[in-house]
Parts: structure tokens; C-alpha cells; sequence
């Protein structure tokens, strides 16, 4: 039995981080291109070859800012880790799959710091595989809202059910 609870308790741990994590993620990912505006986004995305270059740019931000917000507060995580996941792999076969693997290429060194290159699918392995073990993991007992929220639905529905007619 104790170890049944200690499993538990880690799984929804390593959810929490994942979700924490995945989630800030996004945020930032989804909140720079808002904020820098579609039309430098839609243009690098063009310039990759990406189907739909246009609509991408403008749902793509949207996606990762919900997507990630979803994560964090740990509201329907499996549903939020689908278009996610579609936009990571977008990403990964039209932006960073011709560059390689590795999301660090020092290129050189200058007398201002280092030269880097362009980043590789590494980084988008990592955020899908993120997103996959939370697909598995649900969100975990800690500080999610839809658990929140389902805890609440049924403590009324106890109550209801013990109230004298």
C-alpha cells in the first residue's frame, strides 16, 4: 500500500514539473512571437517553406500561449497536448529538421562572445517527448485546476446526497 502511494505521489510530482516546465515554455515561446507581431514570424515561416505560412503565423502563437497556460494550471492536459504537439511538429519538419540535431552550433568567436548558428530538432524532441509523458501521466494531484474543480463537483454531490429531503 505504501508503495502504491509513494508511486502515486511521484508520478504526480513528475507531472507537476513537467507541466511547470513545458508550460513556462510555451508561454515565453507563444508570448514572443505576439509580441514581435505576426509579420516577422509569417515571413521566417515562408522562408522555410511552411505550408500556410500566414494562417501558421497567426494561430501557431496563440496555440503555444493557450497550450502553455493549459499546462501550468493543469487544465485538460492530454486535449492541450495535441495541438502542441502538431505545432512541434511543424516545427521540427519545416524549420529545424534541416539543420541537424543539435540545438547549440557554435559557428565561431568573436571579440563580442560566440556565433551561433541555427538550431536543430533537438529542442522540439525534448518538448514532444515532454508532452508525450504527460499525455500518460495525466496532470497529477497537484496544483491542477481541474482536479480542483472535480474535488469540488463531488464534495456538493456528497453533500447533496446527504441532505434530508
Amino acid at each position: 500500500m505504501t508503495n502504491v502511494i509513494m508511486n502515486n505521489t511521484r508520478q504526480s510530482i513528475a507531472a507537476l514539473l513537467l507541466r511547470l516546465s513545458l508550460g513556462a515554455g510555451f508561454i515565453a515561446h507563444g508570448l514572443a512571437k505576439i509580441t514581435r507581431g505576426p509579420a516577422g514570424f509569417e515571413k521566417l515561416l515562408r522562408f522555410e517553406g511552411v505550408p500556410f505560412a500566414h494562417i501558421n503565423a497567426l494561430v501557431a502563437p496563440y496555440v503555444e500561449l493557450a497550450g502553455g497556460g493549459a499546462l501550468v494550471l493543469g487544465l485538460y492536459v492530454t486535449v492541450s497536448a495535441i495541438p502542441l504537439l502538431a505545432t512541434m511538429l511543424v516545427a521540427t519538419v519545416f524549420v529545424q529538421g534541416h539543420y541537424g540535431f543539435s540545438s547549440v552550433k557554435t559557428m565561431g568567436l568573436t571579440p563580442e562572445g560566440p556565433v551561433f548558428g541555427p538550431p536543430g530538432w533537438e529542442i522540439n524532441l525534448l518538448y514532444m517527448t515532454g508532452l508525450l509523458a504527460l499525455m500518460l501521466l495525466g496532470e497529477g494531484k497537484y496544483f491542477s485546476l481541474r482536479r480542483l474543480r472535480i474535488r469540488k463537483k463531488s464534495s456538493t454531490f456528497i453533500q447533496d446526497q446527504t441532505r434530508p429531503d
